[in-house]
């Protein structure tokens, strides 16, 4: 059992420094607290709520439905904390939004990526459950992002993600001085050949402990470098932004399809379409 000293259950978060009353039941998390400013543009409204360390929040709406971001920094470790703490306050609903390495030659910069599950190969998911445990995004979470992208005209991908746990030799780029870890010359060939579809640091470990809690997880990146063409430019954020917004919005839709129904879990019967 804790001791009180080490309890981080508040009514205000440590880390975050949010409670109950400042975040919506669905959450954005970037990664770049910069790029909060990018997200919230697509809202109808928006307040800052808390901002400590790399944690940011913010909370609005949009076409009426409440949301909120929190970035979370680089990396598992810091997108864990910021799942666990706003799990705490009520959160049900995580959508990460970031930028990615594709790793499929067909795959253009500025290209959607919606992950459907991601390989582990980051060490926080590893301290919650053993390494067998999948990481999968929630479908209810990827048929709104899929449906969003459509109606945005966005291109996109879907499928499989893997995240690291460091940008250079765990995505298999030299490290300082030329230095190459073992096996990083043959990582992205044997990703590829996987049919991984893109890299980043964080989906994996939001979708583990959202599947360990109960709760819904997806994620959507923007293409900023093609790891097979060698392609490289940091455009198309905007578009995640406005895909997981909308996303957003399209989930508060079917939620309610599904009470009415009186349906557990949204299903193909169920359209949102008038």
């Amino acid at each position: 059992m804790a001791r009180d000293s080490e309890d981080p259950n508040a009514d205000v978060q440590y880390h975050l420094e949010v409670g109950p009353d400042d975040v919506a039941g669905t959450v954005l998390l970037p990664g770049n607290p910069e790029r909060l400013e990018k997200i919230v543009a697509h809202w109808d409204d928006h307040e800052i709520r808390a901002h400590h360390r790399e944690y940011r929040t913010a909370t609005g709406s949009v076409e009426g439905t409440p949301i909120s971001v929190t970035s979370t920094g680089i990396g598992s470790p810091s997108a864990a904390i910021a799942v666990e703490e706003l799990a705490r306050v009520g959160v049900g609903t995580f959508v990460r939004v970031g930028s990615c390495g594709a790793l499929q030659a067909e795959m253009d910069v500025g290209d959607l990526v919606i992950s459907t599950g991601a390989v582990r190969q980051e060490g926080t998911s590893d301290e919650y459950v053993r390494e067998d445990y999948p990481a999968t995004a929630d479908y209810e979470v990827v048929s709104a992002l899929v449906a969003a992208a459509e109606r945005l005209g966005y291109d996109y991908h879907v499928g499989l993600t893997m995240s690291a746990d460091s940008f250079y030799a765990g995505q298999g780029r030299p490290g300082f001085d030329g230095f190459e870890a073992a096996g990083s010359s043959d990582l992205v060939d044997q990703l590829k050949e996987a049919n991984v579809k893109n890299i980043e640091m964080e989906a994996s470990a939001i979708f583990t402990l959202a599947s360990l809690y109960g709760l819904r997880a997806g994620a959507v990146c923007s293409v900023y470098a093609n790891r097979e063409t060698g392609a490289f430019r940091t455009e198309g954020e905007s578009r995640a932004a406005e895909t997981a917004s909308l996303a957003t919005h399209l989930l508060a839709q079917m939620d309610q399809k599904k009470r009415a129904a009186g349906a557990d879990r949204w299903h193909a019967g169920l359209s949102l379409e008038e």
